[in-house]
Parts: C-alpha cells; structure tokens; sequence
C-alpha cells in the first residue's frame, strides 16, 4: 500500500511537470504576439495607409479579447477539460493568423477581426488556463510557478524576433513580407498548443503538491459571479489598466522609436531588449513577490514605471535600450503578479475564469494605451520623436495611480476575508 501511494504521488508530480513545460511551451509561441512593433510600420504603410493609430489597434484589439477568451475558455474549462480548451484555442488564433495573411488596405479592417479578434480569443482560451493550471498543481508556490511560465511568453519574443525579421525579409521586406510570415506562425501556433495540450490536465480532487501542503490553511473558491461582487476585484481591475500602459506602448513601438533616435541599423535590439527584459521580469518578481507579498511588489513595479516612463524622450544613443529594457523589466513583473494576486485574493478553483474578468483591465489599458501612442507617434513623424512625450507623461500618472489602488485594497483585505 505504501509503495502504491509513493508510486501515485510520483505519478502526480510527473503530471504536473509535464503540465508545466507544456505550458511553458505554449507561452513561448504566444509571445510572438509581443513583437508586434517588428509588424507595426510596415503593416501600418502596406495596409493602413500609414495610419500608426489604426495599424497599432490591431495589436490592442488581440490583447483586449484575450480577456474575452480567458473567460470563455476558463468556463469551458470548468465545464470540459484544460486539454480541450486549449486545443481550440490554437485551431482559433492558428486561423486568425492564417487569414490575416490575405487582407488588403482595401479591407483593412479584416486585420483587426483575424489578427486582433481572432488571435485575442485563442490566446486567451490558452493563456489564463494553462496558468490556472499549473497553480492547482503548484499552490504552495504561485508566485514562483506563474512567473516560470508567463517568463515563457516574455521569451518568446526574443526567439521569434529574429526569425519574424528573417521571415520579413526574405519574403519580400517590410510591407510585402509580413502576410507569408503570418502564415508560417500559424503553423507554429497549431502544432504547438496541439501537442502541448494533449499533457494539460488538472491535478486530482484533493491533490497536495507537498506533504507540508495539508497543512496549509484551506484554500478559497470564490466563483465568477461572487467576485464580481466585490470592490476587491475591481480595485485589481482597473489598476492593472492603469499599470499596463507605459509597458504596452514600449513593446508596441520599441523599434520605431529606436529607428526616430537614428538607430535604425540596431532597431531590432529595442525589441529584443523589451522581450527579454519582459521575460526576466516576470520570472524574478514573481519569486520575490512570495517573500514580499503580491500587493507590496505591485506598488515597486508602479513606482519604477511611472519614473522610467518621463524619460523615454530625454535618453538617446544606445541608452535607450537599456531604458526600453529596464521597462520591459517593470511591466513583466506586473505581469506574472496579477495572476498570483487573484489566485491570492480570490482562490485558484476558478482562476482561469476569474482572472479572464480581470483582463478586462489588461484589455482597456492595451486600447487605451495604443490610441494614445499611435496619436502621438503620428505627430512625432512630423515634428520629431520628443512630440510623444505626453504618451508617456499619461503612462506615468496612470502608474502613480495604480499605487493608490494598491494602497485601498491592501487596506481593505487586512479588514474585509473574502469567503
């Protein structure tokens, strides 16, 4: 009997290994939605007439209904499997890809329904559900396990920044090359979320990671419905919108800002220093906010944004990288705390679908962030890069107010337990 329970224990922990590098391979093909700025002029001339503000919708448009997909996907889940939903989910976003490679500038507006709505639900069907997964396995370490895995999505802009340009390049350059890239990604995204789904399955009913674990005090479920019910939530909601806004306008237009400060031959760094900086961050802030607590890491990463955000315009020369990347360092980690922070508040039965509501957020400040930047960089190409300065002025007093959203629920979860 002893040997049978070691030998199922042993089977656990291999599942949820396998659960967790499947999902680490999943994130890093959703990375690729990270580079857009590798897209941004060239879609922007090709098919939007050189509209900055229009083409950089595209790119927001995927990140505001991945929430519409996480949630979606999250109670699929619930309802099916982990496994099925994310199979779907890479059929959907490998077909929206696909069939952005056939728009035109006559039909520009098919690029926001493929690439943006279409990529947005499959990412979202995989993204929030392969994280809520690993931390039903994993719940004695969400900071640490969430971190490891949306760090994969960060890093997979710096993998597939290289190969998009190559891909760019030889199918014709910027403005003809992009539509047979598109395709290639497709291809990716299907086999990937494929055979990474056939190894995502929650862990069983009762399942402890560690023996320690069943000491652990008993875990919250708090559903959809009464979460929404909470100040808690919206608190957390609406301060990720505000969070995400210096960060989002970085990796939407990391290289064209390199290129507007004469460093067009190395442009491609800016986007590499944002991938990789972003990816670092989500991994090392979620290990340090399970010594510091979510909420205390939150107001640090706001602090810093909201200071490196005034000094996107006063950098040049190869300073601006290392300043795009510090920035990417901040935002990744307001990335793989937010998860952890509603797993926190709100428990991890539901997260896939909780935290889908709460990309509701994420959601807003991409379309928000994007229209501010794009208005902004449409100015700077006619006077100068120094006109996008009120961007990033905005970005800053966004993060400044996240901090205080942080302050109230830190207040109000020392006095209110959510049951």
């Amino acid at each position: 009997m002893t040997q049978h329970l070691k030998g199922g224990i042993a089977g656990n922990q291999r599942q949820g290994l396998h659960a967790v590098f499947a999902a680490i391979a999943i994130q890093l093909t959703l990375g690729i939605a990270y580079i857009w700025s590798v897209f941004q002029t060239g879609i922007a001339n090709s098919i939007f007439r050189g509209n900055n503000a229009a083409a950089a919708l595209t790119f927001s448009i995927l990140l505001a209904t991945l929430t519409i997909g996480s949630v979606i996907g999250g109670k699929l889940a619930a309802k099916y499997s982990t496994r099925l939903v994310i199979f779907i989910g890479g059929i959907i976003l490998s077909a929206g890809f696909f069939l952005a490679a056939f728009v035109t500038a006559e039909y520009a507006w098919m690029l926001w329904l493929t690439y943006g709505l279409m990529g947005g639900v499959g990412m979202g069907f995989t993204y929030s559900t392969t994280i809520a997964c690993a931390q039903k396995w994993y719940p004695h370490k969400k900071g640490l396990v969430t971190g490891i895995i949306v760090s994969a999505l960060g890093f997979g802009g710096v993998v597939f920044t290289p190969i998009v340009e190559r891909l760019i390049v030889n199918f014709g350059g910027a403005g003809v090359g992009e539509p047979k890239t598109f395709i290639v990604l497709s291809v990716i995204f299907l086999t990937v979320c494929t055979v990474g789904s056939i190894f995502q399955k929650n862990p069983p009913e009762g399942y402890t990671a560690v023996p320690a674990a069943a000491n652990m005090p008993e875990q919250k479920a708090i559903s959809s419905a009464k979460m929404l019910r909470t100040p808690h939530f919206y608190l957390i909601t609406v301060c990720l919108m505000l969070a995400c806004m210096g960060g989002l306008m970085m990796i939407g237009f990391a290289k064209p800002i390199a290129v507007a400060k004469d460093l067009a031959a190395t442009a491609t760094i800016g986007v590499l220093a944002v991938s990789l900086s972003n990816s670092a961050g989500r991994l090392l802030w979620g290990i340090i906010s399970d010594k510091l607590g979510r909420i205390n890491t939150i107001m640090i990463l706001l602090a810093g944004n909201a200071l490196l955000s005034l000094l996107v315009t006063s950098v040049n020369g190869y300073l601006v990288y290392a300043l795009i990347g510090v920035i990417g360092f901040f935002y990744g980690g307001l990335l793989s705390n937010f998860p952890a922070l509603t797993a926190d508040i709100f428990g991890a039965k539901h997260m896939a679908t909780n935290y889908g509501f709460v990309l509701l957020g994420f959601g807003s400040g991409a379309i928000i962030s994007s229209q501010i930047a794009g208005y902004y960089k449409d100015i700077a190409d006619i006077n100068g890069i120094d006109a996008m300065f009120p961007a990033f002025v905005i970005a800053s007093c966004c993060a400044a107010s996240g901090i205080i959203m942080m302050l109230i629920l830190k207040t109000i979860t020392k006095s209110k337990k959510l049951k």
